[in-house]
């Protein structure tokens, strides 16, 4: 989606829509009780915006995440209606060639406050809080594990929803203060459930899933799955066959972007600088890469 289609999109108006919230990467519209979820091709890193995207992300993103609803129903139920364009709203007919391929109709749910994320490896941010108090929100580690090792089994560390930044990483017991103790136990569950499906499945594909964050809402009480999922936006996922423990692994999603913004002396505040086309392409074929060995395994 070029820059001024976007913008004819967040900008004209759907017609008889109300833009709920412009995210970093998604736009979301209401239309009574079900929402329009466009994905854009907007990246950002270290939580700013770049100024230019990655072209057909939204549509790589929308493919995934549809691929994934349907094939974790059988664990809990999602919000996606659908991804055809005739299915959505007459008010944004003249849209749907802009809107194809990137966007999904779903229904509206009472979103729940906080992030759920297992980690089945030892990367990143959790690498970090290992190597200085032996814990990960609240789970205390054996001792000796080197970074990208595998944990002795998967464990449920959630963060808040930060309105702006980074997330904030709470215990279990933290959680429950904000959602209830049925709800806390309800969304760990589910989760350590979904990862232990999509890591089974990744691992066909010659992932190794290290990660991943879900988000859950509620209708009529009901525990449903919501935004997206095991994305390489919400995922974290490694080559099987590369995976060495002791060092940072190659990862396949926007980590690539992060590593150029590393070489160059920016503060990483906005303004965004300008990302070379070399950059764009590199991180585009790896989007690419991980869509095709999780929706055409073996080819």
């Amino acid at each position: 989606m070029s820059e001024t289609a976007e913008k004819t999109i967040l900008t004209t108006h759907l017609s008889g829509a109300d833009c709920r919230r412009s995210g970093k990467v998604r736009d979301i519209y209401e239309f009574g009780n079900n929402l329009l979820i466009v994905a854009t091709d907007r990246i950002s890193c270290f939580d700013v915006v770049m100024p230019n995207g990655i072209p057909g992300k939204g549509k790589i993103l929308t493919k995934i995440s549809e691929f994934w609803f349907e094939k974790t129903e059988h664990i809990v139920l999602n919000h996606l209606i659908s991804t055809d364009t005739s299915d959505f709203p007459e008010a944004v007919a003249e849209y749907r060639e802009l809107l194809e391929g990137r966007s999904m109709w779903v229904r509206e749910a009472k979103v729940v406050p906080v992030e759920c994320v297992v980690r089945g490896y030892l990367a990143d941010s959790a690498w970090s809080s290992y190597q200085e108090t032996g814990q990960i929100c609240g789970h205390a580690l054996p001792e000796g594990l080197v970074e990208a090792d595998k944990l002795p089994e998967p464990i449920f560390t959630p963060e808040t929803k930060a309105t702006s930044g980074h997330d904030i990483k709470i215990t279990r017991e933290e959680m429950a203060q904000i959602t209830g103790q049925r709800l806390a136990e309800d969304l760990e569950q589910e989760s350590l459930k979904l990862y232990e499906f999509g890591a089974e499945y990744a691992a066909e594909c010659g992932f190794i899933l290290a990660d991943a964050k879900f988000e859950f809402g509620l209708i009529n009480g009901e525990l449903i799955l919501v935004d997206e999922v095991f994305t390489p936006d919400a995922s974290r996922y490694w080559d099987l066959d590369k995976w060495e423990p002791g060092r940072p692994q190659e990862s396949f999603d926007k980590q690539y972007v992060r590593d150029y913004l590393e070489t160059l002396d920016w503060d990483k505040e906005p303004p965004a600088p300008q990302l070379p086309a070399e950059v764009v392409a590199r991180t585009r074929e790896i989007y690419q890469e991980t869509m095709q060995r999780l929706l055409q395994p073996g080819e």
